[in-house]
């Protein structure tokens, strides 16, 4: 087990700062031994851990996601959501958090399953969901939270687009308000 704080969280700590300094410099490809030679540790030491480049850097993006926009719990769903989107639109405003999204994308091609740091993210999405539900509270869907907040935020910084401060707000109101969807229309033969 990993302590908080301790030797590992350190090197974790400073194998990330590696990777995005030298991301920020434009090494987009920068391979393991010089991510070690930066963070001031051993090769072997990332291997171990990672085992390789495109997990580091999807580990790097993850935690770094997770720290700068935590999911609050204040108890209402709205504002859960909005505590939340603020966070990830501040995180797609600092350009550190611009690098970090292109190059996780970058790693994930079309072939590979998500990760389960990818997948702690959803379930941290589905938990906040589920808490809301227990209240009572009418609940939309993970993938709709991700397809009206996350994929525009997302998709803004891939495209090289401003993020304005208040479009998660915007965002997730837009959410909270859409209809529920209805099911798929059934398509007829000749139609």
């Amino acid at each position: 087990m990993t302590r908080p704080g301790g030797r590992s969280a350190r090197v974790r700590d400073a194998v990330h700062d590696a990777v995005v300094e030298l991301l920020a410099a434009g090494e987009i490809d920068a391979a393991i031994p010089k991510i070690a030679e930066r963070a001031g540790v051993n090769p072997t030491s990332i291997y171990r851990r990672w085992g390789s480049r495109d997990h580091l850097l999807l580990d790097a993006a993850v935690t770094r996601l997770r720290s700068t926009s935590p999911i609050p719990d204040t108890g209402s769903l709205r504002g859960d959501l909005l505590g939340w989107a603020e966070g990830v639109e501040r995180a797609m405003r600092d350009p550190r958090g611009q690098i970090l999204l292109r190059a996780l994308v970058a790693t994930l091609g079309p072939e590979k399953e998500p990760l389960e740091y990818l997948r702690a993210r959803g379930n941290d999405l589905q938990a906040t969901l589920d808490k809301a539900a227990a209240r009572d509270e009418p609940v939309p869907s993970v993938d709709d939270v991700l397809d009206f907040v996350l994929a525009p935020l997302y998709l803004r910084v891939l495209f090289r687009r401003s993020v304005e401060p208040g479009t998660g707000a915007r965002l997730v109101e837009r959410l909270l308000t859409a209809p529920p969807a209805g099911p798929a229309p059934s398509v007829r033969p000749g139609g």
